[in-house]
């Protein structure tokens, strides 16, 4: 039996966190979902995720107080996906460490796209640092 990714979805608009959900569990994925920064961060810290799917604009703070604070502790993936357009917000969001960031609207095969590029991305980097500090045979 295959273990399923689990996503951890961060959004506070039903609707879109609805779409998302319904798109990466028909895809096998384990989706979990938060609306707020401050669930957002407990449900990190308790549920372990593989992969944060991170809104930006939260009710509690914003999206990229999350970043900050997860990647002084972590390097798990983070896609964000944001209604903000502006060039200094997506700088400013992979400067902090996401992974990738999408826009919004976006489509089913955008987002299930994001997620394979991400762990390819992931697995292809956790299997050339282990190949770099295993001892070499001569």
């Amino acid at each position: 039996m295959k273990l399923k990714d689990k996503v951890l979805v961060v959004e506070d608009e039903q609707n879109i966190s609805n779409f998302i959900s319904t798109v990466l569990t028909a895809n096998d994925f384990d989706v979990l979902v938060a609306q707020t920064g401050a669930e957002a961060i407990s449900m990190i810290t308790s549920h372990c995720p593989d992969l944060i799917i991170l809104d930006l604009g939260l009710p509690d703070m914003d999206g990229m107080n999350i970043l900050k604070e997860v990647r002084s502790w972590s390097s798990l993936p983070i896609i964000v996906v944001s209604a903000r357009t502006h060039e200094h917000d997506k700088v400013m969001a992979l400067d902090l460490g996401a992974d990738d960031y999408i826009e919004k609207p976006f489509g089913t095969s955008e987002l299930l796209a994001r997620p394979s590029v991400t762990r390819a991305r992931r697995s292809t980097t956790t299997r050339s640092r282990s190949r770099a500090s295993s001892p070499s045979r001569t």
